[in-house]
């Protein structure tokens, strides 16, 4: 009886050690799977990812903007430094161009100092600036195209037109003692014998034989030719 009892006794032990061990890894299992987890790991690391990201992110934006800040600077430190002739000290002179017949407002008129002469005003059309160079006036008579040589011994500087500024010029059309000479009434101006648009100005009734015309100036009174 004794026996039996301490058989059953056993049996019961087993099947309880075998319940308790039983739960044991199922709460091993249950309680290990937790910290085994990668959810919370992940979340800490993409949040770091994250940050990271957003930071790069913010510092592309930055290095763009820069960028396009400095580009306009540097354009329009090209323009500026592009344009205009090199002084030779590093700074820039602004160019100006060469007067040409029809950049110009013409007027003549009639004067009675020495034998009698023609006054040649020169002055800028409204807007432009351009300089008249160092050279005579192309001056011609008729339609044989004679031009009138130097009545100075010397070229005079150039002058730059503009506003108000205004350049003379004296051409005698008659320079000799004799009778002959051709009977005109305009003569044909130009800055220069190349010249692509010269102007025919009307100057009345002239005689015109071996004329003479002066260089340009800034004062009329410069500007009487002499024979």
């Amino acid at each position: 009886m004794f026996g039996k009892r301490r058989k059953a006794f056993l049996v019961s032990a087993a099947l309880v050690g075998g319940a308790l061990l039983m739960t044991a890894c199922q709460d091993t299992e249950d309680g290990s799977a937790p910290s085994a987890s990668a959810t919370d790991v992940p979340a800490a690391d993409v949040s770091g990812a994250d940050a990271a990201g957003a930071d790069a992110s913010k510092g592309a934006d930055k290095g763009a903007e820069q960028g396009a800040g400095q580009e306009p600077d540097a354009k329009d430190g090209g323009s500026a430094e592009g344009s205009g002739a090199d002084a030779g000290d590093g700074t820039k002179v602004p160019v100006q161009q060469a007067c040409g017949a029809n950049d110009i407002s013409w007027s003549t008129r009639s004067e009675s100092q020495a034998g009698g002469y023609i006054l040649i005003m020169a002055k800028a059309k409204q807007g432009i600036t351009c300089i008249l160079p160092a050279a005579l006036p192309t001056v011609a008579f008729g339609s044989d195209g004679t031009e009138a040589g130097p009545a100075e011994q010397s070229v005079g500087d150039a002058v730059t037109l503009s506003g108000a500024t205004t350049a003379y010029a004296g051409v005698n059309p008659k320079t000799t003692n004799t009778d002959g000479g051709k009977e005109l009434d305009s003569i044909i101006v130009g800055v220069g014998n190349e010249d692509p648009d010269p102007v025919s100005l009307e100057v009345g009734t002239i005689t015109v034989d071996k004329p003479v015309v002066t260089n340009w100036h800034t004062a009329p009174a410069d500007a009487v030719p002499s024979a």
